[in-house]
């Protein structure tokens, strides 16, 4: 099968074929192209996912990809960003074994096919005009012989005329001769043109365009194998990546079998856990009792005489609060129009507003720990140093957190201090290297930062031996009381922690421990004798007997005086002074307020 024996006649077509070629493989160059193009860009937006996704350094996003979960979520992210680049690899392999290879082979191509045609048009050229010099001998041939055969019938029709001379008659044998002979030398001319076009004809049609049309044959040949090469590759570039995409596959699936869920639930029970107990039951508030009171002196003599008693307690008073407790108010009293003067047999005290159950529960629930320092109120909220302000659990792993930093500093400083010794003793022993005294200052200067480091690390370790239980309790009472709160919230250097009992209900003790919570009160005094107590911003006059039960209030009896020191919040609570060591809260339809108009803090007069 060869195309110059069965094709030897379709030279325009083979033409056409062949270009077509040329055009079907620059067509799949441009495809390979495209290809590369998509792979990057593909690769490109992965990348681009991959670090959208990232947890940003230095953020609470990075802190929160501790959990399993989440870190399994890293390690997909860093997957996808080496299956990226595999297809990176993609499309530079397809760009440098396929696009460019292909590009230079079709320029080559190119030129051996227009080389090729070239020949065939030059041989084309040449027998046509063989042909052409054949019909002009075949048409001059014929011509003579016309010629010479008109010359010869002249010839007869004159010998044959007996009024023409014998010379015209000789002339006109001589004119028939000559063309006799032009017509022989025609023939043979054409004779000869004839052998040499069919010759050439032969050569043309037989050996001529048979070689050309081979070549071009096997051009074409080559082109289509080279093709078929170029998809080979073009999957093999796919398949020799396949094995690291697998792997990337691996490492993701890897990554999700190493999610542990229970792993995370301690994670959150130790970024959240407080360090507090849930709190006791709800005492019962007997609220029949004081309507069994009479109006009388008797009675208020009696109320004066039981009330204080339960106010004084190893020479200091009820009213210096629980530090533990942030002044909460009790809860809101009755309308002030409710007065004591309604009940037939005296005055008594207003029933106070009892929340439901559930809201306390649900509040509870709800409402993130509540925990307050004096000293940093006064400071106006800013975070204390030893982080009381945090729960124990909290408070206990950033006090660790801090010792670790300052123990990496120190080493830190201790490695610095090795480093300028040893560069001091080289200078000892080669003084032309530098001056030894001229590090004297530095390392003076890096002991003395060790020196500070230490001192701050053995405060920090001295706050975490105490937060952790390590250090004993600073007397008997607390240490009577240590079985109640040492596991919730140890005693701390500026006596801070959350509120355990509230007169608002959020967080209570079973009523058998109240009075060990008053006793542990008397532990704080001395650590706020320093504290200077609110300024008065007015006086009051007690309308009626009220018995403060609940932590932060304050009992008054009917025609007393005292200083108010904070005015109605709106919530019907008024807290008062009655001397340097007592103050509370009192309900404020109970009391007739005076504020003073220059003190700070007063609006009006009530």
């Amino acid at each position: 099968m060869s195309w110059g024996t069965e094709l030897w006649d379709q030279f325009d077509n083979l033409e056409k074929h062949t270009q077509w070629g040329i055009d079907i493989l620059e067509k799949y160059i441009k495809f390979v192209k495209e290809r590369t193009e998509i792979e990057l860009s593909y690769a490109k937006q992965l990348r681009n996912l991959s670090k959208k996704y990232q947890p940003k350094k230095n953020s609470k996003e990075e802190e929160e990809y501790k959990y399993t979960s989440c870190k399994a979520f890293i390690s997909t992210l860093n997957e996808m960003n080496d299956y990226a680049g595999q297809h990176e690899v993609i499309s530079e392999n397809m760009a440098s074994q396929i696009i460019v290879d292909l590009a230079r082979y079709v320029q080559e191509l190119k030129q051996e096919r227009k080389s090729n045609f070239h020949d065939g048009r030059k041989a084309q050229q040449h027998i046509e005009t063989c042909w052409k010099q054949l019909e002009s001998s075949k048409r001059r041939f014929e011509r003579d012989c016309k010629e010479a055969d008109r010359a010869q019938q002249y010839f007869e029709k004159m010998d044959a005329d007996i009024n023409v001379t014998k010379a015209d008659v000789e002339k006109a044998r001589q004119q028939a001769q000559i063309r006799h002979q032009m017509a022989e030398d025609s023939k043979a001319d054409y004779s000869s043109i004839l052998q040499k076009f069919n010759h050439e004809q032969h050569e043309y049609y037989h050996t001529h365009i048979p070689n050309i049309f081979q070549k071009i044959q096997e051009m074409e040949e080559r082109r289509i194998v080279r093709m078929g090469e170029s998809m080979k590759t073009y999957a093999e570039v796919d398949r020799q990546v396949i094995p690291i995409i697998g792997k990337c596959l691996d490492g993701i699936v890897k990554a999700a079998e190493s999610i542990d869920q229970k792993n995370d639930s301690q994670l959150v029970i130790e970024a959240y856990k407080s360090g507090f107990e849930p709190p006791g039951d709800i005492e019962f508030e007997d609220y029949t009792q004081p309507m069994k009171r009479t109006v009388s002196d008797n009675s208020l003599s009696n109320s004066r005489g039981e009330g204080k008693p339960d106010l004084k307690f190893g020479g200091k008073s009820k009213g210096k609060l629980w530090p533990f407790i942030k002044k909460n108010k009790p809860p809101p009293p009755p309308p002030a129009s409710a007065s004591p003067s309604a009940v037939p047999n005296g005055p008594q005290s207003p029933k106070q507003q009892k929340e439901p159950l559930s809201h306390r529960f649900n509040e509870f629930m709800t409402s993130k720990p509540k925990i307050h320092c004096f000293r940093s109120l006064k400071r106006g909220g800013a975070t204390p140093e030893d982080f009381s302000n945090l729960p124990p659990e909290q408070r206990r792993k950033k006090l660790q957190q801090k010792v670790d930093e300052l123990n990496k500093e120190i080493q830190k400083e201790m490695d610095q201090r090795d480093a300028i010794t040893k560069m001091k003793d080289v200078y000892l022993k080669n003084p032309q290297m530098g001056d030894p005294a001229s590090l004297d200052h530095k390392l003076a200067e890096v002991s003395q930062n060790i020196e500070k480091l230490r001192l701050e690390t053995q405060k920090f370790e001295a706050w975490l031996a105490e937060v952790e239980g390590r250090l004993p309790a600073r007397n008997e009472q607390a240490r009577r009381q240590s079985g109640l709160y040492d596991s919730q919230n140890p005693p701390t250097v500026n006596n801070c922690a959350q509120d355990r009992e509230s007169p608002d209900g959020s967080y209570t003790e079973e009523q058998n421990q109240e009075s060990e919570v008053k006793v542990l009160a008397t532990d704080f005094d001395d650590e706020f004798d320093d504290e200077e107590p609110l300024p008065a911003i007015g006086t009051c006059k007690a309308l009626y007997t009220f018995e403060g039960q609940n932590e932060g209030t304050i009992s008054v009896v009917e025609g007393e005086t005292l200083y108010v020191i904070e005015e109605d919040k709106g919530d019907g609570w008024t807290r008062i002074r009655r001397n340097e060591d007592e103050e509370g809260y009192v309900p404020t339809s109970y009391v007739e307020v005076c504020l003073d108009k220059n003190a700070k803090g007063a609006k009006t007069y009530i």
